[in-house]
């Protein structure tokens, strides 16, 4: 039974199982209780609108919880144990009625939202149970998917099915995802998650497992529950979110039990978180206002939409004496039971509608608070199986969804400012208004200079005209002074010589009156000729003096322009202090930016952190900067007991910066060392921040501590964020490069604390997978590592040795399909074939699936079969061909073996049957 419970949960239905009504699919009905109500597709995406405007009053849209019913099929121990009997159960899906058999003439009707019958595809499960949630989450709303039922009935295929060998079993974790990315825009919206599972009611991290106790917060106004210590990881695509599904499911606690091979031992919790922003909601602002509506627009915060989906994959309820569980599996099976009770009581409560309804009781029901009586909108699958021997399993799951459908949830939509893109917009507006005013006073800065050098060329220019004429007026107006003054000289010289003359002549008295006479008649002529002179003379005089008045006009014209010139080196000053001004004010609105920054950022803290900032002692004032850093690094009783101690190591990142969290990992202090080392390693988990941290040198800090420091502790944390950072193929090669594993291999062999050694081997188990760097790894003492590591015999350490050996045996045979590789295995060189045959049959799943996939990768080089065969691996890979619950191995080991002509003799010769 254990096998084929496990084929059902592991693989795939059988092809009668693939068969569904394609004529017609049913829509799940509305959030209404009454079913009349039920809308067609994708019925709430089209009445978002109308809801959104209920909820945005906080009055919320009521919604009931709706159950669906899916059968699991016979398997094939119960084809032969229950062959002479009916089932249990009959199912009437046209009618959505259920018959559970008392007798053979008796039996009770039940009526559910949706029935699943055994030939129900993962599709057509999908869009029944789930895709209504998850377009309600893609609304803002939050939205719960569960599967409930008994262990073995098919919840974990359900729900965490990954489908890769057939798309077309993929679970509705996939599903939902893929619908989630389709519907988005990653470049302005984003979708998170966080993995994590609940066991013996602690919270652990599926995605970082160091992180393995987990605290609740919950707000006391609102009552929302939160878990800040948990690993959220930003999805970009698909695959990402596969692989990470894939890691969280090798963490998870599995067992091995009379009703499943690989039955679960705790709730698994997959939390989506969708943040999309809401646009055309400020359309309504009136351009009549001009300029004060743009910057009303400008100011307002954008809205966002945050809505949250839960996916629960619980635990299957047992009863003891039929799983046969004991010893810690028994202890398991305890605490699984006691919280599903839990879960019961506080659905008996809400549909009697209790005035108390104990969701304290489990950590479980505490963490479904919203799901059932909240404001979620909740899909409940109960998975039973057809067998009459467990009817009373069956009865009870049936009960447990009957009480179910009678909760009513009130639906609420989950919208707030968002007031970190408002910050972004104003930064660039801020930054458009400080570019817009360089330019404009380049350009006046350019004006002002122009006109300052033609003004100085148009003075130069008029100074050295009026210097030329003047000079030239001068010249002339001189020239024809000495010419006159030089004529008058010579004329009142010649008419003295005649006077002179005619004075004394002797014997011409008789002519005397004539000579008196002719002077007489001179002199007038002379008087007139020099009264002429004058005249010429005084227009001379006037004309220099209105020569001189034009030089006169032309300097005060010239000290008009140095004026002008005294004005403008006057205008420029007073422009240049406008512009020292307009600096001193450009610093102002900067800081005052700065400023609004921070309260912005402090306002988003503290409507989103609100409860992680209050320790249990009390509440302290948040230190800024550095100061910060070393108060927490200094004070670890305050950050480990407090609940937010992921949210404020990302705070302190953003404040402090990342070069100075990594020079305390040099500091003297040996606690301030531990807690750096801390900071780095949570940080390191978050896959945005490795390559900053690998950039800043990180990675050098962390191999250096490892080298010098001699604390376990520091050993611990460091080969943990080296573990982190070694998931990337990049910093793989880095790694090697600055001789890492040489120092993992020394700290291996130093260290005793398993969870030390657990951190080192998984670091190395990365490493192995690398095919570029097994040589290298090998030399430098990577496999012996491993294989010393082995000594401390805890399942946890053994898991990781034996991943990273699968690593290294499957790069192996890679590169010897691809002829790049010859020879024997280098693992069967370095003595790690008897560990693997030691452990082929370990109890632990995890352990024993990557010693079997080792073998199988080993298996498939001809070369290694000499040495298979003689260290006893022969049986071991025809036991894994046959009985492994895994069936792709189980197919690896079959084919490996019928195509290796050297086990095929030694099988004839041993006489085994394939």
């Amino acid at each position: 039974m254990a096998t084929t419970a496990s084929i059902y949960r592991n693989g795939s239905y059988s092809k009668n199982s693939l068969i569904t009504n394609n004529n017609k699919v049913e829509r799940p009905p509305s959030v209404n209780s009454n079913p009349k109500n039920s809308l067609k597709s994708k019925s709430l995406r089209k009445s978002a609108p109308a809801a959104l405007g209920a909820a945005k009053d906080d009055t919320g849209v009521p919604g009931r919880v709706r159950v669906a019913v899916r059968l699991r099929p016979r398997n094939a121990e119960e084809m032969v144990a229950d062959a002479d009997f009916a089932d249990c159960v009959e199912l009437q899906p046209e009618v959505k009625r259920l018959k559970l058999r008392k007798n053979n003439w008796d039996s009770d009707t039940y009526e559910f939202d949706e029935l699943l019958t055994e030939f129900a595809s993962q599709k057509r499960v999908y869009e029944v149970v789930a895709k209504p949630v998850v377009e309600s989450v893609l609304d803002g709303y939050n939205g719960t998917v569960m599967a409930y039922g008994q262990t073995g009935t098919g919840k974990t295929y359900t729900l965490g099915r990954l489908g890769e060998e057939d798309t077309a079993a993929r679970g509705i974790m996939v599903r939902a995802m893929e619908d989630i990315l389709a519907d988005v825009s990653l470049e302005t919206n984003s979708v998170s998650i966080s993995y994590l599972q609940l066991y013996m009611e602690t919270i652990q991290d599926l995605l970082n497992p160091t992180n393995d106790n987990i605290s609740i917060v919950e707000d006391p106004k609102s009552g929302d529950v939160s878990l800040p210590g948990a690993s959220l990881v930003e999805i970009r695509n698909q695959q990402s979110f596969v692989e990470l599904l894939r890691l969280g499911e090798a963490n998870r606690f599995a067992a091995n039990t009379k009703l499943n091979a690989e039955s679960s031992r705790s709730h698994a919790i997959l939390m989506v978180h969708v943040k999309r922003s809401v646009k055309g909601r400020d359309s309504d602002l009136s351009s009549e206002n001009g300029n004060n509506s743009r910057m009303v627009k400008i100011l307002k915060p954008p809205i966002v939409r945050k809505g949250k989906l839960v996916i629960v994959d619980l635990a299957g309820s047992e009863r003891i004496d039929k799983s046969g569980s004991e010893g810690h599996t028994l202890e398991e099976a305890k605490s699984i039971n006691l919280s599903l009770i839990a879960l019961g009581k506080c659905i008996n409560a809400l549909a009697e509608n209790s005035a108390h309804v104990p969701v304290r009781d489990s950590k479980l029901t505490r963490l479904l608070r919203d799901s059932f009586g909240g404001t979620a909108r909740t899909s409940l699958v109960i998975t039973i199986g057809p067998s009459p021997r467990h009817r009373g399993e069956t009865a009870s799951t049936i009960m447990f969804g009957q009480r179910a459908m009678k909760v009513e949830n009130m639906l609420k939509l989950k919208e707030e400012f968002d007031y970190k893109s408002l910050s972004r917009r104003l930064d660039l507006q801020l930054d458009k208004f400080i570019a817009e005013h360089e330019r404009q006073q380049k350009a006046f800065e350019e004006e002002i200079e122009r006109v300052t050098m033609e003004a100085q060329n148009r003075i130069s220019e008029s100074e050295r005209n009026n210097a030329d004429a003047l000079e030239k007026e001068r010249t002339k107006y001189q020239k024809e002074y000495m010419e006159s003054i030089k004529k008058l000289e010579e004329k009142w010289m010649m008419n003295q010589q005649k006077h002179a003359a005619g004075e004394n002549i002797p014997g011409l008295k008789d002519e005397s009156s004539n000579v008196i006479s002719n002077g007489k008649d001179s002199r007038v002529a002379n008087m007139e000729e020099l009264a002429e002179m004058k005249k010429k003379l005084q227009k001379e005089t006037l004309l220099r003096k209105v020569a001189e008045g034009e030089v006169n006009i032309l300097k005060s014209q010239l000290a008009g322009l140095k004026k002008s010139e005294a004005s403008a080196k006057s205008d420029i000053s007073k422009l240049q202090k406008m512009l020292e001004d307009e600096a001193r004010q450009k610093e102002k609105l900067e800081g005052e930016i700065a400023t609004l920054q921070s309260q912005l950022l402090q306002i988003s803290f503290e409507a989103d952190e609100t409860a992680r900032r209050i320790d249990k002692g009390g509440s302290e004032e948040v230190l800024g900067g550095l100061d910060s850093l070393m108060l927490q690094v200094r004070q670890p009783q305050i950050n480990d007991s407090g609940n937010g101690e992921k949210a404020s190591i990302a705070k302190l990142f953003e404040q402090v910066g990342l070069q100075k969290i990594l020079s305390l990992l040099e500091a003297e202090d040996a606690d301030v060392r531990i807690h750096a080392v801390k900071v780095v390693a949570n940080l390191a988990a978050e896959e945005t921040n490795q390559e900053k941290i690998v950039e800043a040198g990180g990675l050098k800090s962390l191999l250096t501590l490892l080298r010098s420091s001699e604390d376990e502790t520091i050993y611990r944390v460091a080969a943990g964020a080296i573990a982190n950072l070694a998931m990337n193929e990049t910093n793989q090669e880095l790694i090697m490069a600055q001789g890492g594993i040489r120092l993992l291999s020394m700290t291996a062999g130093n260290a005793e604390d398993p969870q030390t050694l657990r951190m080192i081997a998984g670091a190395i188990a990365n490493l192995c997978g690398n095919d570029k760097l097994q040589m290298k790894l090998r030399s430098e003492g990577g496999i012996k590592a491993l294989l010393g590591m082995v000594r401390c015999r805890h399942p946890d350490v053994l898991a990781q040795v034996a991943r990273g050996i699968a690593n290294f045996a499957k790069c192996e045979s890679r590169a010897s399909t691809q002829g790049t590789k010859t020879g024997r295995s280098l693992l069967i060189e370095d003595g790690v074939l008897p560990w693997i045959v030691q452990n082929a049959k370990s109890e632990a799943s995890q352990i024993r699936h990557h010693v079997e996939l080792a073998l199988c990768h080993l298996a498939q080089h001809e070369v290694n079969a000499k040495d298979m065969i003689s260290g006893g691996a022969l049986w071991e890979l025809v036991r894994v061909s046959r009985d492994c619950l895994r069936e792709d191995i189980r197919t690896l080991a079959h084919r490996t073996l019928t195509s290796s002509p050297t086990f095929q003799a030694e099988m004839r010769r041993l006489r085994i049957s394939h």
